[in-house]
């Protein structure tokens, strides 16, 4: 379709290591086992009082290493690598100093995007528990409720974060088909040869082909980058920035979609969410997220349910219209 539009399309292709998904479950799983490890050194009196720190500062190392590995793709866990690509159309040989991105893969997950926030957070209190009781216990034993606090929102944690792994399909309407059909428009309605559209890969798997992208292409950091990602009927617009760069982009684009009359919120990406924007705003690119969404959307999102259903693609048309 690009290529019936005149661009010229280059296939970016890439390998990747489907195992990443794992990471945030086996981070969950083994912040459990850190927990029952702690449980003889945070109660028997007659052990180190520093035991505990040291054990839950090793075991914090130790699991954010591995599970940091593998959501890198270094430990394949036994799992062939995946093949994909990214589609980069260009109107000329002349470097675009724009670029409006949105991810083709979808993917459905035994939670949704908004069960993967509050795991998220589960995640982070457990880890804050149990740090806070190794440190107590250098004053001595922990009382049976200490105990049971932690055990307790460790296990809970384990459990949200082990619900991630894959599990069924998603047609991914919302996330990322809306964004998709966005970058299309705005495709067909410009001819500016300063503008390209860039459609990637294994975004579901670790920002995968954005970060393929940001590491072959030169000057990335004299560029713009607006990636669409999941624009539902309903909710805020949102401009999300990662730094003061993408903060003066989204200042420059707020008036051109003000008109829209859809209300209009600037804010940074907040924790739990990955988008393809943030690798390339790592590169010290001007580089944003424009989403419309609500809870109901995140609900939604990376499950079976993520269907064409009550979409209008409303404001897909939109937003990709404004930005052409």
């Amino acid at each position: 379709h690009l290529r019936a539009l005149g661009y010229r399309v280059e296939v970016q292709k890439f390998t990747f290591a489907p195992a990443s998904l794992h990471a945030f479950p086996i981070f969950g799983a083994g912040l459990g086992g850190l927990a029952l490890l702690l449980l003889p050194f945070l109660y028997l009196g007659h052990l180190p009082d520093w035991g505990a720190s040291v054990v839950c500062l090793s075991g914090l190392i130790v699991l954010g290493g591995l599970a940091g590995g593998v959501g890198l793709g270094w430990l394949p866990l036994g799992e062939p690598p995946r093949e994909d690509a990214n589609l980069i159309a260009t109107r000329s040989d002349q470097q675009p100093q724009r670029w409006i991105v949105a991810h083709l893969d979808s993917k459905a997950q035994g939670h949704s995007m908004a069960g993967r926030l509050v795991a998220v957070w589960a995640i982070i209190l457990a880890v804050l528990v149990l740090a806070g009781c190794a440190v107590a216990r250098l004053d001595g034993a922990l009382s049976p409720v200490g105990l049971t606090l932690a055990a307790g929102c460790s296990v809970t944690a384990g459990f949200l974060a082990g619900r991630g792994r894959l599990r069924g399909k998603s047609v991914g309407a919302r996330d990322n088909g809306t964004g998709v059909a966005a970058a299309l428009i705005a495709a067909e309605l410009s001819f500016d040869p300063r503008l390209g559209i860039l459609i990637t890969g294994a975004e579901e798997f670790g920002l995968v082909g954005a970060r393929v992208f940001a590491r072959h292409t030169p000057d990335v950091s004299k560029t713009e980058f607006i990636n669409l990602d999941t624009l539902d009927d309903e909710g805020n617009l949102y401009l999300v920035s990662h730094d003061r760069h993408g903060e003066h982009l989204a200042s420059d684009l707020a008036p051109s979609l003000a008109h829209l009359e859809i209300p209009l919120r600037r804010r940074r990406l907040p924790l739990g969410i990955f988008v393809d924007s943030a690798p390339l705003a790592r590169r010290e690119a001007r580089a944003i997220t424009i989403g419309r969404l609500t809870w109901n959307t995140l609900r939604r999102i990376h499950t079976t349910a993520d269907t064409p259903d009550d979409l209008s693609f409303t404001t897909a048309q939109q937003v990709g219209r404004a930005l052409a």
